[in-house]
């Protein structure tokens, strides 16, 4: 655990709009925090409609394609669909969300030229032997040519609103450069607390007893951190709550007992994994912001 933090990575699929597996994703993976709950009768309308995202639709035919298209793709990869839990509440979201990525594009001005998705269209063609093979798999994907160009100009979109979104992130945020021992006891805690207390070296305690085997070789080091980017809350409070040089009394998490020493604090430049997750976060305080502003209508229970 050289960091307490399984960091997301589905937000930044947007820079391969398509994939080499023949599967046509959408711009975002279903995230298990983004499930609708709630949802009524199937729309009153002349098309039955799965949602609508602030008065556009999306339909229960799209949505049904997508499912599948999922479900081929998970299968392809050897995954089990029963061990997905409620992928299908999960592509809805995330249909939902790039839906709102692409209105925000439009929104702030942001643009596709009819010539781009011409040349995305040409290269996919290009990945198959020849037309013939191309028009059977987009047979097999249960797409039109136009309902191919239509998902590439809302990926491209929402690609953009994405890059808008992230390009705002600072390099330099204020962090925490840390260290920790974590042990099984409570009362084995207490006594190395006991032991720093009289003098003992942190790194070389760390080394030789915590339980963190990724951390353990590096004297117990987590590096610097943003608050909110452990996984463990109660560590990370730890360390924002000391001055450099200061060791924290005994901290219980699920995994046991932890010391903690804050090293350093103040703003510091991101790290490449750190810098990943901000702008992660950033992409889904802004969703969590444009569902809660938005006219959102759900017509199926997926």
């Amino acid at each position: 655990m050289n960091r307490f933090r399984i960091a997301a990575v589905v937000l930044f699929t947007f820079l391969s709009l398509t994939s080499c597996d023949r599967y046509l994703p959408g711009l975002l993976e279903p995230a298990a925090s983004a499930t609708p709950t709630e949802m009524p009768p199937p729309s009153p309308t002349p098309v039955p409609l799965a949602a609508q995202v602030n008065g556009e639709p999306i339909s229960l035919a799209s949505f049904e394609r997508e499912v599948e298209r999922y479900e081929a793709a998970q299968l392809a990869s050897g995954i089990d669909l029963a061990t997905l839990g409620a992928y299908r509440d999960q592509v809805l979201s995330a249909m939902i969300e790039l839906k709102l990525l692409a209105q925000g594009a439009l929104t702030q001005g942001l643009s596709v030229e009819p010539a781009e998705i011409d040349q995305r269209y040409a290269g996919l063609v290009a990945e198959f032997t020849d037309e013939s093979a191309f028009n059977a798999w987009l047979e097999g994907q249960d797409f039109t040519e136009d309902e191919l160009r239509a998902s590439l100009t809302e990926q491209v979109l929402g690609a953009r609103m994405v890059a808008s979104i992230v390009g705002n992130v600072p390099q330099v945020v204020e962090q925490v450069h840390a260290r920790h021992i974590l042990v099984a006891s409570q009362a084995e805690a207490e006594e190395i607390r006991g032991m720093l207390a009289s003098g003992s070296d942190f790194a070389t305690l760390a080394n030789q007893v915590s339980l963190d085997i990724s951390t353990r070789p590096a004297g117990g080091d987590l590096g610097w951190f943003p608050q909110g980017y452990l996984w463990l809350p109660q560590v990370e409070q730890a360390a924002f709550s000391l001055q450099p040089g200061e060791i924290s009394d005994v901290v219980e998490s699920e995994l046991g007992y932890h010391i903690v020493e804050t090293l350093e604090r103040g703003d510091h430049r991101t790290d490449a994994d750190v810098q990943r997750w901000l702008r992660e976060q950033a992409v889904q305080d802004w969703l969590a912001q444009q569902r809660s502003a938005s006219e959102i209508e759900l017509y199926i229970t997926p």
